[in-house]
């Protein structure tokens, strides 16, 4: 029963994030639309150019994030490990502040055109993010310990954090706001074209992270257990590496930085269905993600105003507790 109520309760979701939002309309008029009859033009650009969109990129977000944080926290056998324990965040952010503050800076004046405003806050922060992918990857060569990787990916997380406050300091009001809105993260900008290139990214990434579960679920035994079985680690962080990337990099880049989901959510999964096997727990992690995040952009709607609160803020509100809980739950095991 466990695998199938988690499906529906995320179809329930689905269709109740697609009937409500800060835009009252009626059941009615909402289903004529899904079914393309008996509705206005206005209703059917709601539907189908808004909250269309905006519900698959929640489901993709969550997936991915959650998926994300599975595979972050075997790796590193960390329990608070998240998708962007390697900077990946960080460096997103650090692409989104040059093109955002750094062009006012400039005189560039990117602000003033929506459409390249939001091409380029995507495809700068996917830089940004690969550039601090291809940083940790040159230096797993060297470094053999998963706890260094950890250390370093904090410390390249914190660089880039620092030079993002120091664009902010000499940047002007106006592209100061647009960085700080990007940060507050949204679904609701990502259509078309976007939504199609996010689509084909985060699938690769998740096809990726299921080859991945044969050589997770050895390393829940232990590097050195994998190494006596003949597993490259190397290759094995590589390829977990990539489609963090893939997953993490791309979320980030089209929707702002979204935390906590995925620190969260591999703990919800595994109370919820009692195993540690990730031919379970990734399925699991990314059903249970989809539900959170699609539920998260439902209350950040605030049904029946106008008012609409940030994504990134919801979600930390629904992650923080169940990390708190994890985090006394380990120290009364360490007692």
């Amino acid at each position: 029963m466990k695998r199938l109520w988690l499906p529906l309760l995320l179809l329930v979701l689905m269709v109740a994030d697609l009937f409500l939002g800060s835009v009252s309309l009626s059941a009615s008029d909402v289903w004529a639309a899904l079914w393309g009859h008996g509705s206005s033009d206005i209703v059917q650009k709601i539907v189908w150019n808004f909250r269309f969109p905006k519900m698959v990129t929640a489901l993709l977000a969550g997936m991915s994030l959650s998926v994300c944080g599975v595979q972050m926290q075997t790796l590193f056998r960390n329990p608070l490990a998240d998708p962007y324990v390697l900077g990946i965040s960080s460096g997103a952010g650090l692409g989104v502040a040059f093109f955002v503050m750094g062009s006012s800076l400039f005189g560039v004046g990117m602000l003033s055109v929506s459409w390249m405003f939001d091409l380029g806050t995507a495809a700068f922060a996917w830089m940004g993010a690969l550039a601090v992918m291809l940083l940790v990857l040159a230096a797993s060569r060297r470094l053999k310990s998963n706890m260094s990787l950890l250390i370093l990916g904090i410390m390249t997380g914190s660089a880039a954090s620092a030079l993002i406050g120091l664009i902010q300091y000499f940047s002007d009001a106006p592209a100061l706001k647009s960085y700080m809105l990007w940060t507050m993260g949204s679904f609701g900008n990502v259509t078309g074209a976007r939504l199609l290139i996010m689509t084909v990214l985060c699938l690769s990434g998740l096809l990726i992270s299921v080859y991945n579960i044969k050589d997770l679920n050895v390393l829940l035994m232990g590097e050195e257990y994998a190494q006596n079985l003949g597993i490259s680690l190397t290759k094995v962080r590589n390829r977990i590496f990539l489609a963090t990337t893939l997953l993490a990099g791309s979320v980030t880049a089209f929707c702002g930085p979204i935390g906590f989901i995925g620190i969260a959510v591999p703990h919800i999964s595994r109370m919820l269905f009692r195993n540690a096997n990730h031919r379970i727990l990734i399925p699991a992690a990314a059903l249970t993600g989809a539900c959170m995040m699609i539920l998260a952009d439902i209350i950040s709607q605030l049904p029946g105003t106008q008012s609409v609160l940030p994504v990134n803020t919801v979600a930390a509100l629904m992650g923080i507790p169940v990390i708190i809980y994890v985090i006394f739950k380990n120290r009364a095991v360490d007692l």
